[in-house]
């Protein structure tokens, strides 16, 4: 009978550390079981923030400057093409022919490339032209002979390096791929164009924005 006794008591004493155990464990007055996990899922909803920034829409003030060059660039190009289409008519000398010409073809294919880009940001080519471009284009078609020439020629100078510089800052500021693609390509021809209308200009005396200047020069190389 005393050996009974002790041995319900021994039981007992074993059994007492997994019951406390137990009781610990399953405290309903204990912190919250997501508190003693800090790897859990809930204390990561500041990822899908970081996640939606950094993939999300680009900021609204650089899609709003994509869509202003794109509207500008349009407009440049199709006034490039008329112009062109202008000197290979009336141009006396044959580089200056010979310059309109390309300026059709090339500023045709690089319209062309880039409209649908355009066009996927709500940009429409334009379907006349400016009022800038068509003073120019009504001046020149006034003159002829050696007058269109040098009036053609300071034209398109001016042009090349202020769309080289509009260009180049474009591919600069835009997060769009894509439209930094084309610009890119399109800034090589312009570069290409800029180039050569800058030796017709200075073979004929007249006046470049890279003669003298550091910047100028910079932009013609």
């Amino acid at each position: 009978m005393r050996l009974n006794c002790l041995n319900l008591t021994l039981v007992a004493a074993l059994s007492l550390p997994a019951a406390a155990l137990y009781s610990q464990t399953t405290d309903p007055m204990g912190p919250p079981a997501s508190q003693t996990q800090p790897n859990g899922p809930r204390q990561s909803p500041a990822s899908s923030t970081s996640m939606q920034d950094s993939g999300g829409n680009p900021d609204p003030a650089t899609a709003m400057k994509d869509k202003m060059f794109l509207r500008k660039a349009a407009e440049g190009g199709l006034a490039e093409v008329e112009l062109g289409k202008l000197a290979a008519q009336k141009g006396s000398s044959e580089d200056v022919k010979s310059f309109g010409q390309k300026m059709v073809d090339d500023h045709t294919q690089l319209n062309n490339e880039m409209a649908p880009i355009a066009q996927s940001k709500g940009v429409q080519p334009p379907k006349k032209l400016s009022k800038e471009a068509q003073a120019e284009y009504d001046k020149l078609n006034a003159l002829s002979g050696d007058e269109f020439d040098k009036e053609y020629i300071t034209a398109m100078v001016k042009d090349h390096h202020e769309d080289l510089r509009e260009f180049r800052q474009e591919s600069n500021s835009t997060m769009d791929a894509d439209l930094k693609a084309a610009v890119d390509k399109g800034a090589q021809v312009i570069r290409g164009h800029m180039n050569m209308i800058d030796k017709m200009a200075k073979d004929r005396g007249l006046a470049t924005p890279g003669r003298g200047s550091k910047a100028g020069s910079s932009t013609s190389q």
